[in-house]
This record gives structure tokens, C-alpha cells and sequence, in this order.
């Protein structure tokens, strides 16, 4: 299995803003990339499908964020004073409604001491809306803490305004 033999790894795409903004850090979005046997690097539309299918988007999702945050806390150790880039991590629907998910995240924010607000977890709009009441408590709880989200592929659902107010 690729999470036991450690094939994943991570890529940082710049998000930049279309119009002027403050000077500041900026803002990445982390990717997760597969490699297959042969070593060759497969896109997350090929891989995604089987880890739903067979229960293992936690297991990813704890993965990229236990590695997400080594990364940071790396850099602020070598770093030390230097602006970061908020770093947004895309989440699946099962994991929002996870408890021992927000338990993990709680011990690993304490463990690695990364600013929660240097993360900005990212979720889609269809997973928010059909999950509402998961969605609702999983966010209230991490915006509690400091932490930032936003909702990936907004617009492509059929949600309504009241849904997204009440997100």
C-alpha cells in the first residue's frame, strides 16, 4: 500500500491575489501527489477514487497534515522570525465529521507548535452543504482556534445563499 511504503508526497502551488494586496508572506495550497511503483508521479483524480472507495481519506488527510506541519515547523526552526506562507490543506468529506480527526489536529497544532493561523484548511462547497451540520460544528471548532477555511470549487454545486451564510 502507497501510505505504508510512503510514495506520497507534497507540492506547493503559490496562490496569488489578481489585484494588489498587502505585503505579507503570501499563501501556497499543498497538493498530494502519488508515485506509482515505477516512480512516475500520478495526479490525485487517479489515486482519490480508490481511497474513498476503500475508506482511506482520513488516513491521507492525517498524512498530509502530520507532514504539512513538519515541513513548517522546520522552516520556522531555520527560519526563525521570517514571515511563512499560510499554508491551505485540502480536507475530505469524511474527515470533517471525524471527532478523533479534530482530536489529532488539536494534538498535532500543540505537538509541532504551528500557529493555527497559518493554516487555512480548504473544503469543497457540495462536501459542506451535504455534510452541513458536521461541516458547521468541524469549522466553528477550528475557527475557534485560530485557524482559517475556505470552500474549494464554490459555485460548482447548487447551493443556496442560506447555506452558505449559515458556513
Amino acid at each position: 500500500m502507497a501510505l505504508e511504503e510512503d510514495r506520497f508526497c507534497l507540492y506547493a502551488q503559490e496562490i496569488a491575489p489578481l489585484g494588489h494586496t498587502e505585503a505579507g508572506a503570501g499563501h501556497i495550497e499543498i497538493l498530494l501527489r502519488l508515485h506509482d511503483e515505477a516512480g512516475r508521479i500520478i495526479l490525485p483524480d487517479s489515486f482519490i477514487p480508490a481511497a474513498e472507495r476503500y475508506g482511506l481519506m482520513t488516513s491521507l488527510d492525517r498524512w498530509v497534515v502530520e507532514n504539512v506541519f513538519k515541513l513548517i515547523a522546520r522552516c520556522m526552526l531555520e527560519r526563525p522570525g521570517r514571515p511563512m506562507a499560510m499554508c491551505a490543506i485540502n480536507l475530505s468529506g469524511i474527515t470533517i465529521g471525524d471527532d478523533d480527526f479534530l482530536r489529532f489536529l488539536r494534538e498535532k497544532f500543540s505537538a509541532y507548535g504551528i500557529p493555527p493561523g497559518m493554516i487555512c484548511f480548504e473544503i469543497t462547497e457540495t462536501t459542506a452543504v451535504a455534510n452541513l451540520t458536521q461541516a458547521t460544528r468541524f469549522i466553528a471548532v477550528l475557527k475557534g482556534m485560530g485557524c482559517r477555511f475556505s470552500l474549494d470549487d464554490f459555485g460548482t454545486g447548487l447551493s443556496s445563499f442560506g447555506y452558505l451564510q449559515t458556513l
